[in-house]
């Protein structure tokens, strides 16, 4: 196709006639392949007299092809672009860079991106030559664009892969430093120079942000680079064609030249130059950056913040990266000296104004309340806010330097209290008011723990926030909720005041004004979290639900929804009148979230993150309802569009969240609906095509579908769930992709099959088997190799005579048991066992080995009968003794929790608000989720010290929480009835086995004996303890 015909179809690529719109994009895409099509492109891109918008056109489709098509995803596919066409555009395109407007630069730039990350150095080894030549030439700014292009490809790579970025520096550095140098000697520049200098900032930045090159550990050539920066740092912005603006102004060259600038030295200052972080190669550095240029690049800060204490504009920024620079500083003893004799003007002209609500709050707060909220708790907005960087200084400072400072800077906030009290109405100082709140909820850790200042903060509370519950100020309403909440969990002397706050707060989720509204929400958080006494709460329960929706119907945040979480969380079983509204509400929420983020094409929307948080508070719900089964028939049709949609793509990233929702349906509901069956399939599919890593969580609907729902499994052939099942794990365990890691899952369903299924998947055991020792063979880690292992002892208890005679008829019965006994008797070098760690293990192995002792002689030979029977009794005391460990590691935690019981809020040795408030013994779950967080925290200690011996070895304990069908088996008694079965049978055999056991071996016989008897009685017993429990509950 020639210029001119591609150009009228890029022309009707932007009618507005829908089908000659429509039929331009077909032709195009029909033509893209063509050759010569994408040098065509290129053309018109650069062609001035071809019309601006088909020229934009052109621009984007070249971009959008070399995305996709530049690069191939196998090295050995062919490429869809001719190499001649690569090499024309590789040829011309650099040069084309600076003759296009910026508008079509920066879709070339996008192009350069993808092929420099793919060609360069191999394919374009001649890209820095051209790059050189023009730094010396007259296309100075098309180098340094595409120069940045190509430093920003390594800005991230370490170790190796950063290697040509030495050379990159060695050879075009020394040229940057002249361009730099000629630059800052222009009389009156530009702001087209300011461009060429942001530009050579980029690439110092992209280059040094891992790791230095090593042409800048010459004092000289870096004393060279620092006189530059420090010299832009310094020197005024010109007054010329400074946009009025303000959102124009900071966008401005001049502006972004110094916030690199500033961003460059914090980068040196913290990553480079701290002698105590640096290693031996480096610290040379260090001292040299520490002594010449630490304290003058403070002196050059302050000078810049003095701008903004006499009125002047700095950007916000550069005010952050300034503040962060300074917080840094406050650590190191010469800096904070020199810091120290300007403290007093930093803290109180500077960092105190920083933190009061000023004229572009107002103008938020009225305007746009939504986008105040936004960006009140966006993280994002931290990073660039002045005000987050004050506060963090002032932290910083008492942490560090409290001894000098707290004192003075609490008079100076009580001093602001006090003309704020003192004035009349009309002169207070709100603004003023609003920054020293601010300032006490900042230093609120430090305070809590600090005497004299933490007896007397509920007198502050109470004389100094609690009043501004009633302001006719909003934002200082909003502000005394969140420093309520902020100091929510201190120890009330008068309970009253709690009571007081709690109802304020309470009170604001009503207030006219949705900040105000927001910032309750977040600190009634606190408060549920801090209360002892849910009295204080249960009859204003339903209203706050209410008023949480509402709110929640206008802002999508997910900090609301950990609010909702902690209240289901706290009163646990009580929110079960409430638990089909609540799930109906946040499905609502959850939807209108997921439209929100959807039709945000950046992602930046906070909805996705409220999305998560919406599932996040349905799967608490369902958790705590878990007694009431009834009720998740009636949630079922509210969360089955959900999960049906979120099992697909569309859920990607939900889909962790929409899983747990899924294993809770599943496991709770009292019959498991077809309905809920149709997502079996889904998650076959997600499984087959993208969603691997999120084996684990699949495994555990997967798991109660088939033990909770049996019969429909077994039965039902369209679809074949037996079928899918096997297609799934076979396909899985004969990927020689996948890393042991990634299929556990696997052998775990086979065992969760066998087990549910016993004399009834016969036809399936040797298929199952076959693809276990096939994988088996291959596999390296142990945990794995453990599993595998397993499911052979499930097969064998599923039906040992079948088992072995598959095993036999495969030719692997005796490498299986080889291996087996190996892997049983292998120690670590505590002396451990090495395999089979958990309870779970031991038993499931000894079920396998009991299964084997009543075979007879001809398919179990007397020396095998004999090495298993000694392995089962070695197992089954492993087994007792650690059951025996896990009841008296579970005695010790009862007996911790009940000491903590007596723990109040006013434990003066206890500063973490996580611990101060004690529970009442009535809340079971509270003291049930502590126990478990124990638990957690032990098996990881556990999981850690076995480092020594097995790096690879790490398994979930969830593992242990499993429910399975082989729960109700006691493999002791299973033991000592089978070896009756022997005796029966066989006595003869019977008496060649016991004869051959030396004393050690009938000394743990009788004792497993003897522990099978007294395990029957407690069966018994625990028996007769349930069914009158189950008797009571009839009656009652």
């Amino acid at each position: 196709m020639d210029l001119q015909s591609l150009a009228v179809i890029l022309q009707g690529a932007l009618s507005p006639n829908p089908t000659e719109r429509k039929a331009a994009e077909e032709s195009l895409s029909q033509f893209q392949y063509a050759p010569q099509h994408l040098v065509r492109l290129l053309q018109i891109i650069v062609e001035g007299n071809c019309d601006m918008a088909v020229r934009q056109v052109a621009s984007i489709s070249f971009k959008n092809f070399i995305s996709k098509n530049w690069c191939t995803d196998d090295p050995g596919e062919p490429s869809n672009i001719l190499p001649e066409d690569k090499e024309v555009v590789r040829q011309n395109i650099l040069n084309f860079v600076t003759q296009v407007p910026p508008l079509l630069r920066v879709q070339l730039g996008e192009c350069l991106k993808t092929m420099i990350q793919e060609d360069y150095p191999e394919q374009w080894p001649a890209l820095l030559s051209w790059v050189k030549h023009n730094l010396q030439g007259q296309q100075v700014f098309g180098a340094l664009f595409v120069l940045r292009i190509l430093s920003r490809k390594y800005e991230f790579k370490s170790d190796d892969e950063r290697l040509p970025v030495h050379y990159i520096v060695e050879e075009t550095f020394p040229l940057l430093l002249n361009i730099f140098t000629r630059l800052i000697q222009i009389p009156n520049p530009s702001v087209e120079v300011a461009d060429l200098i942001k530009l050579i900032c980029k690439i110092f930045w992209s280059s040094i942000y891992l790791e230095l090159p090593k042409q800048l550990f010459d004092p000289n050539i870096f004393n060279a680079w620092m006189i530059l920066f420090l010299s832009v740092l310094e020197r005024p912005v010109p007054l010329e064609g400074q946009p009025a603006d303000p959102e124009l102004r900071k966008l401005w060259g001049w502006w972004k030249v110094k916030k690199w600038i500033v961003h460059i030295l914090n980068r040196l200052y913290t990553r480079f130059g701290d002698p105590k972080l640096q290693n031996p190669a480096s610290k040379a550095f260090a001292q040299n950056f520490q002594k010449n240029y630490a304290g003058k690049i403070l002196e050059c800060h302050l000078n810049l913040l003095n701008v903004i204490r006499i009125g002047g504009y700095l950007p916000d920024r550069v005010i952050n990266l300034i503040l962060q620079y300074l917080s840094n500083s406050i650590s190191k003893s010469a800096m904070y000296h020199q810091l120290q004799s300007k403290i007093d003007i930093v803290l109180f002209e500077i960092i105190f104004p920083l933190m009061c609500f000023n004229d572009n709050d107002q103008v938020l707060w009225d305007d746009d309340p939504h986008e105040y909220v936004r960006k009140g708790y966006d993280i994002i907005e931290d990073l660039y806010s002045p005000r987050t960087a004050a506060m963090d200084f002032v932290s910083e400072l008492v942490r560090k330097r409290g001894k000098d400072n707290l004192q003075k800077f609490l008079l100076f906030i009580v001093e602001v209290f006090k003309r704020y009290d003192d004035a009349p109405s009309e002169y207070k100082p709100y603004r003023q008011k609003d920054g020293a709140l601010l300032a006490i909820g900042t230093l609120c850790d430090k305070l809590k723990q600090t005497e004299p200042y933490k007896s007397e903060l509920e007198n502050m509370l109470v004389n100094h926030v609690f009043p501004e519950f009633s302001s006719p100020v909003g934002h200082l309403r909003a502000k005394a909720a969140w420093v309520a909440g902020q100091y929510a969990h201190i120890n009330f002397s008068d309970s009253n005041n709690f009571r007081k706050a709690l109802h304020n707060v309470v009170a604001g989720m009503r207030d006219p004004e949705l900040p105000v509204r927001v910032d309750s929400v977040f600190a009634l958080r606190s408060f549920v979290e801090a209360c002892s006494d849910l009295r204080e709460i249960r009859p204003i329960l339903p209203q706050l639900l209410d008023d949480f929706f509402r709110l929640m119907d206008e802002v999508e945040n997910e900090d609301l929804v950990f609010t909702l979480e902690t209240i289901v969380d706290k009163f646990g079983e009580e929110m079960v009148p409430y638990a089909l509204g609540l799930c109906q509400n946040l499905a609502a929420a959850f939807w209108k979230c997921m439209n929100t983020a959807e039709a945000d094409e950046e992602g930046a929307d906070p909805g996705a993150l409220a999305a998560v948080g919406c599932l996040r508070a349905i799967s608490t719900i369902l958790e705590s309802i878990n007694r009431v089964p009834h009720l998740f028939v009636h949630i079922e049709p509210t969360m089955l569009p959900i999960m049906l949609r979120m099992l697909t793509t569309d859920g990607q990233e939900v889909f962790e969240e929409v899983l747990e929702i899924v294993s809770y349906m599943t496991f709770y509901l009292p019959t498991i609906s077809l309905e809920m069956w149709s997502l079996w399939p889904l998650m076959m599919e997600a499984l087959a095509d993208w969603a691997i890593d999120f084996f684990p969580n699949i495994l555990v609907p997967l798991d109660n579908y088939i033990s909770r729902s049996t019969e429909h499994f077994l039965t039902c052939k369209e679809p074949d769930y037996q079928q899918s099942l096997w297609n799934m794990i076979s396909t899985v365990m004969g990927d020689k992709n996948l890393e042991d890691g990634d299929i556990e899952p696997a052998p775990k369903l086979i065992q969760v099959l066998l087990q549910n299924c016993r004399g009834r998947v016969d036809h399936w055991v040797e298929p199952y088997l076959r693809i276990t020792v096939g994988r088996l063979r291959r596999t390296e880690k142990p945990y794995l190799k453990c599993l595998l292992m397993e499911v052979v002892a499930d097969a064998l208890y599923y039906n040992a005579p079948l088992t072995l005679g598959i095993l036999q008829r495969l030719n692997v019965a005796t490498e299986l048991f080889n291996l087996w006994f190996q892997m049983l008797q292998q120690t670590k070098k505590s002396g451990a066992r090495a395999n089979f760690k958990r309870e779970h293990d031991k038993k499931v192995c000894c079920l396998g080995l009991t299964s084997l002792l009543p075979l007879p002689a001809d398919q179990l030979p007397v020396e095998a009968l004999d090495r298993i029977f000694k392995s089962t009794l070695d197992l089954l005391v492993a087994y007792k003794d650690q059951l025996a460990e896990a009841a008296k590691e579970e005695e010790e935690d009862e007996n911790d929790d009940g000491m903590e019981n007596f723990e109040s809020d006013g434990d003066e040795n206890d500063d973490d608000s996580d611990k101060e408030m004690g529970f009442e013994a009535e809340d079971g779950d509270e003291a049930e989720s502590i126990k478990l967080e124990k638990l957690a925290a032990r098996a990881k200690a556990f999981r850690n010290s076995d480092l020594d011996d097995d790096t690879d070895d790490d398994f979930s304990e969830d593992d242990e929480e499993l429910q399975s069908p082989i729960d109700d088996v006691d493999p002791f008694v299973f033991f000592v009835d089978t070896v009756k079965v022997l005796r029966a049978s066989d006595p003869l055999r019977f008496e060649k086995l016991t004869q051959t056991l030396d004393l050690h071996y009938r000394a743990l016989a009788d004792g497993v004996a003897q522990h099978a008897e007294h395990r029957r009685v407690e069966i018994e017993k625990e028996k007769t303890a349930k069914a009158a429990e189950a008797a009571a509950a009839a009656t009652s």
